[in-house]
């Protein structure tokens, strides 16, 4: 009786955990905003800028990322002993607290990178680990991809609301108001919505869809035994996907970090609506990536859309210098966005087809360090390209030619997932 009355609930309480878990990575989303306060740091002080060079406005972002990647593998691991929603409560309180760190220590460098980029980006990365595992375990398999990108675009969709925001506010009260305000936010709106968030009982079996026999078909799928995360790092096909998902993560990473700067220097654009409005389309773009890479890989595979991925941004990446105007921007924009989105997607879903879920809060916070470590590889060379030249140029045809050498991976990992 108990199970039957389960399953009756099921349908409403799955859809309020994804909603919850979506709302939870639309409020800790701040980090891709950064775009927005940099353009300000860097703003000298008689203009109510902190004057601050490139390197240094791009550094609580760099470590930001490094520090998110590993919060996520300790988020995961945790949230896989004791359940999602202490780890989500977590998240709000470290979030929130280190924007208000951020904006209590005035114009220091290290103490906006302790505060943002240390105790602020851990609070993300222990909150984004704690969502997505118990969204995909209350729904069948066969929607992996949808629900890992709905849940994972919702991180990438919050700058189209907190670029605006930091704008409007950051003209109003100036930088160090700004984080204290939005961290205040960002801690009452995570804490109470986390409390929404558990995983589905012992025994819960989602509902099969009523395509599920076409679904199954198109997603190509066969289900994968619980790896262990000392047997997934010793797989061949683990050590091809973090090697994807880092360089080809690196260039989504770079644009995201300088869209301001590579609208103001490569196409003159100075007025700061639409800059803010630039940083809010590519995470709308980022956003869309990710439900549509999602709902793509579930269609035609994991592998088969990273082949698009990566053969996407190659071509953008080399046409990147070339836009110099502002619709040409928006198309560069459009593809960097739309194919940084739909990666982070599909290595959620392409890590719970090949090491399944039991142990997917840690295995995916390992995989995901990849993209921790992608906020060092390129972003940082390209501030110093861009300090010593004056524009990415050279960074962008970095990128593409890692994105050349990222297909042949691809299709080493395609020979390695067929024959598993």
């Amino acid at each position: 009786m108990s199970d039957q009355v389960v399953q009756s609930q099921a349908p409403n309480k799955k859809i309020v955990v994804l909603i919850a878990c979506v709302a939870i990575n639309l409020t800790i989303g701040v980090l891709y905003a950064w775009s927005v306060m940099t353009s300000k740091l860097t703003l000298p002080v008689a203009e109510g800028g902190f004057g601050w060079t490139g390197s240094q406005a791009g550094l609580p972002f760099s470590i930001a990322i490094i520090v998110l990647a590993l919060a996520v593998i300790i988020g995961g691991r945790v949230q896989d002993k004791i359940g999602p929603r202490w780890v989500a409560t977590a998240s709000g309180l470290l979030t929130g607290s280190g924007m208000i760190l951020a904006g209590l220590s005035g114009n220091s460098v290290v103490g906006i990178t302790v505060g943002f980029g240390v105790m602020a980006a851990f609070g993300m990365g222990v909150g984004y680990a704690s969502v997505t595992p118990p969204a995909l375990k209350w729904f069948h398999p066969s929607k992996k991809g949808l629900i890992s990108g709905l849940v994972v675009g919702g991180f990438g969709l919050s700058a189209v609301y907190f670029a605006p925001l930091a704008n409007a506010l950051l003209n109003r009260f100036g930088i160090e108001q700004t984080m204290i305000i939005l961290g205040v936010a960002i801690m009452v709106i995570c804490v109470v919505v986390a409390q929404l968030i558990k995983n589905p009982p012992p025994g819960y079996t989602p509902a099969a869809p009523a395509n599920l026999n076409q679904s199954a078909t198109q997603a190509k799928a066969a289900p994968a035994k619980d790896f262990k995360w000392t047997e997934m790092i010793r797989s061949k096909r683990f050590c091809l996907m973090f090697l994807i998902f880092l360089l080809t993560s690196s260039g989504g990473v770079m644009i995201i970090g300088n869209v301001s700067r590579i609208a103001q220097t490569q196409a003159n654009i100075s007025d700061t609506a639409i800059l803010a409005g630039l940083v809010s389309f590519l995470a709308f773009m980022n956003a869309a990536g990710r439900v549509g890479g999602g709902k793509l890989s579930d269609r035609i595979g994991r592998i088969n859309t990273l082949f698009v991925i990566l053969f996407l941004q190659m071509a953008n990446m080399a046409a990147f210098a070339f836009y110099q105007s502002l619709p040409m921007l928006l198309v560069g924009i459009f593809v960097a966005g739309f194919c940084f989105g739909a990666l982070l997607s599909v290595m959620p879903a392409l890590c719970a087809d090949q090491f399944g879920l039991k142990n997917f809060g840690l295995n995916y916070g390992i995989l995901f360090m990849a993209w921790g470590f992608s906020g060092v590889l390129v972003p940082i060379i390209a501030n110093l390209i861009f300090d010593s030249t004056g524009s990415f140029n050279a960074a962008y045809t970095m990128c593409a030619l890692m994105m050349a050498a990222m297909i042949l991976t691809n299709y080493l990992l395609k020979k390695e997932v067929t024959k598993a």
